[in-house]
Parts: structure tokens; C-alpha cells; sequence
């Protein structure tokens, strides 16, 4: 899906983007020209950008050894 029509910027290319490092929407506009022309994708574009953070934080796993109680 194309987020921004002015510079041509799909959810991939920012999915792409934050598996590159991008953490903001200052760095997506900086990045990718998201955003600087007429400024009506900036709600959707932080939405997909939350939704492409929250895909990449890895969940934590609680590892429980039962042995670990027994000293």
C-alpha cells in the first residue's frame, strides 16, 4: 500500500526502513522524504511505523529450569 502519494513511499519501503534501524518519524522523513510535501500521510505513516516496531521488538522468553530451585 503506498502511504505517501507525494514521494512514493510504500508500507514497504518503511517496513524496510525500520529493519534498517529507523525508530522515528523525524528519521523516516529524513530517510525517505515522508511526509515533506503536503503532510497528509504523517498519521497513517505513524501508524504502519508503531505497527513496524512493535513486529520488530523481539518478544522475551522466561526460561524455567526446574534444577535451579533445588540448590
Amino acid at each position: 500500500m503506498i502511504v505517501c502519494v507525494c514521494s512514493n513511499i510504500s508500507e514497504r519501503k518503511i517496513r524496510q526502513a525500520v529493519d534498517n534501524g529507523t525508530t522515528s518519524m523525524s528519521q523516516l522523513r529524513n530517510d525517505l522524504d515522508l511526509g515533506t510535501c503536503c503532510g497528509k500521510c504523517h498519521s497513517c505513516a505513524k501508524r504502519v511505523l508503531r505497527e513496524c516496531l512493535a513486529d520488530a521488538r523481539p518478544t522475551q522468553t522466561i526460561m524455567f529450569h526446574p534444577n535451579a530451585l533445588a540448590a
